[in-house]
């Protein structure tokens, strides 16, 4: 298997990945508008033999009151091909993806997703640092991570994910 950074010619099939994964095309068409609007993202598709087979989606969020040298970015989507799923591809773009960011130098993460998969790339429940997903009340599946320390050091509020999520 393959990982590397999703180009524009493998569109159709980061659509096709999301869409098979998901079993609608919501995940697939977040990736595709964010793309579209030429967001700086960190995106990854996992390849097998010139096939992908899965892709994960890093983007940017912002927290209501602060700014940041670099953006935070939130995690998702992650898709793979149903049939290839629980064969460690979603976990290898994960940790890829996480690595990514860390070298473009994103502060924090945050995801929202099951709260038994997120921990083993050492997210936490993000209450504990004060964050929110947006206006609503703190859930065990919103998550965040520190890649720099201290990043979420006096950082309080709600965070939000670009429009393309709406």
């Amino acid at each position: 298997m393959e990982i590397r950074a999703a180009r524009a010619e493998d569109e159709s099939a980061l659509v096709r990945v999301h869409a098979v994964a998901f079993g609608r095309t919501d995940e697939a068409e977040i990736a595709r508008r964010l793309h579209a609007r030429g967001v700086e993202c960190v995106s990854l598709g996992a390849f097998e033999d010139g096939e992908m087979i899965g892709h994960v989606l890093f983007s940017p969020v912002s927290v209501d009151g602060h700014t940041f040298s670099h953006p935070p970015l939130g995690l998702g989507p992650v898709g793979v091909l149903t049939g290839l799923q629980r064969a460690g591809t979603g976990i290898a773009l994960c940790t890829a993806g996480i690595e990514a960011c860390r070298a473009r130098g994103a502060p924090f993460l945050v995801v929202l997703g099951h709260p038994t998969y997120y921990p083993r790339f050492g997210f936490v429940p993000a209450v504990r640092f004060g964050l929110s997903f947006g206006d609503m009340p703190p859930r065990d599946a919103f998550m965040a991570m520190e890649l720099v320390p201290g990043a979420l050091a006096g950082v309080r509020g709600p965070v939000r994910y670009g429009p393309e999520f709406g």
